[in-house]
């Protein structure tokens, strides 16, 4: 059965859906949970957005989904949810504490451009709550309390100077629970974001053989399909298999094109049409370019016996 879930691609559409306006171009946003859900109990629908978001639950019970998986919340609990993930969330009782959102642009903008290779744990696939202690709290109480009274002031520089404090804020985090995080300690077949990319790899090419797609697909495809910004989708995939979204493209194209060249009898013009490439010259320099031989040398080098298949004998 289809899951139904509502997709979100900016803060001001989420804030929209739930009756709130965002006048601001800055996607950045903090708000105070007992300010944004009034009816208690309350069960929202699922949804995908493309922002992160972390949440400081003070008080009150509930629960939050991510996937397939559900975490009960209680007083003193933090937990960061980033994009892609399909969510919901369920308040038991009234709710206090905050909720942050922000972009991967806002990350780059105003903290710096290699902002994911400091805290990786940005991109980490499973993200459990964390429990805090009562004298664990208080800094990220205080924190996000001084990140609330900049972000409702007038100054002019109020996000220049939450997102100071929004460093140190991450800083903490990762102080208290990530210090360690590696992401190719996660297994890359388990992940969500590189688990679909490699079916939607492996869907396209099949679509392409079938004929029923006409086209490569970009970096942008990718990530459009599974609602994610493309830096964003292009720093998980590079940070958790060791290789770039387009080396996973080449790697899967020369090997498409191999076993064509191998098992079919059709042409090169045939087979360049096949994969998606305009053109027969086009396609013989991409694969010399990637394995050192002209498709067709790499097809005359192939044994006789493969060779004798192919033309029927």
């Amino acid at each position: 059965m289809t899951q139904e879930f509502q997709v979100y691609n900016s803060i001001a559409e989420f804030y929209a859906s739930i009756g709130g306006h965002l006048d601001q171009d800055v996607d950045f946003t903090i708000h105070r949970l007992e300010e944004l859900h009034r009816d208690i109990p309350f069960k929202s629908p699922l949804f995908r957005v493309n922002y992160y978001s972390i949440v400081l639950i003070c008080s009150g019970s509930g629960a939050y989904i991510i996937d397939s998986r559900t975490h009960p919340t209680q007083p003193r609990t933090l937990y960061f949810t980033n994009p892609g993930h399909i969510k919901g969330f369920e308040m038991h009782e009234r709710v206090t504490g905050y909720i942050i959102t922000f972009s991967e642009a806002f990350l780059k903008e105003y903290l710096h451009e290699n902002i994911l290779d400091e805290f990786p744990f940005l991109i980490a696939e499973v993200v459990p709550p964390q429990y805090l202690a009562v004298e664990t709290v208080q800094p990220f109480d205080q924190l996000m309390t001084q990140i609330m009274q900049e972000y409702e002031s007038s100054s002019t520089y109020k996000f220049k100077i939450a997102s100071s404090l929004m460093m140190v804020l991450l800083l903490k985090i990762k102080e208290s629970f990530w210090a360690e995080y590696d992401p190719l300690t996660e297994a890359d077949s388990r992940t969500h974001i590189v688990r679909t990319f490699k079916q939607h790899l492996e869907a396209h090419y099949r679509g392409l053989a079938a004929g029923t797609v006409d086209t490569l697909y970009q970096v942008q495809d990718y990530a459009t399909a599974q609602h994610l910004h493309p830096n964003y989708f292009s720093t998980v995939i590079k940070k958790k298999t060791g290789k770039t979204v387009n080396t996973w493209i080449r790697e899967k194209t020369i090997s498409e094109a191999q076993a064509l060249l191998t098992r079919s009898h059709a042409s090169i013009q045939q087979i360049a049409y096949q994969l998606g490439f305009n053109d027969a010259p086009h396609f013989s320099r991409f694969f010399k370019k990637q394995t050192g031989r002209s498709p067709s040398v790499f097809r005359s080098s192939l044994p006789t016996s493969i060779r004798n298949v192919q033309d029927g004998h």
